[in-house]
């Protein structure tokens, strides 16, 4: 296999311009132009979606340098209905941001429209220190992990 390198995130959401703002806000996310507004018979036929029609942006992730990852935020015309994300669940279940104060994230993220899933905790990890880590839900349901680390 060729060398592989970590692109992207992909998240679909209802209103594309709200979440990603919500990631901008709370956590620094810059959008990397240009936005994007795709539809025709290639992305019908890369997406598998019968008149696929998408927009949406690219973030760049907060501490990734500019040739870093991104999360990807499209909204499509025609969504399909989803079951609630579930912390559980089998598939890609949360994304984590590693952030100095973990109340004070999970506090700015309930004010800025998100939700709790769990309680704040501190777990022991053998041979690796302290975490202390809380999962939220953004405005749109998705689960976030924030942590931080003591070791």
């Amino acid at each position: 296999m060729p060398k592989a390198v970590f692109s992207h995130v992909n998240i679909v959401a209802r209103d594309w311009k709200a979440l990603v703002a919500f990631y901008s806000d709370v956590f620094g996310c810059e959008i990397v132009p240009p936005e994007r507004d795709l539809s025709g018979p290639e992305l019908e036929a890369g997406t598998g979606v019968r008149d696929a029609h998408l927009r949406g942006a690219h973030l760049r992730l907060p501490g990734s340098g500019a040739d870093g990852p991104t999360l990807e935020i499209f909204e499509y015309d025609s969504p399909s209905q989803a079951s609630p994300a579930e912390v559980n669940a089998p598939g890609i279940a949360h994304i984590a941001f590693e952030v100095e104060n973990v109340a004070a994230a999970r506090d700015e993220v309930l004010r800025r429209g998100g939700s709790t899933v769990g309680e704040m905790v501190e777990l022991t990890i053998p041979a690796g220190g302290e975490i202390t880590f809380v999962y939220v839900r953004d405005p749109e349901g998705n689960i976030i992990e924030l942590h931080s680390w003591d070791e």
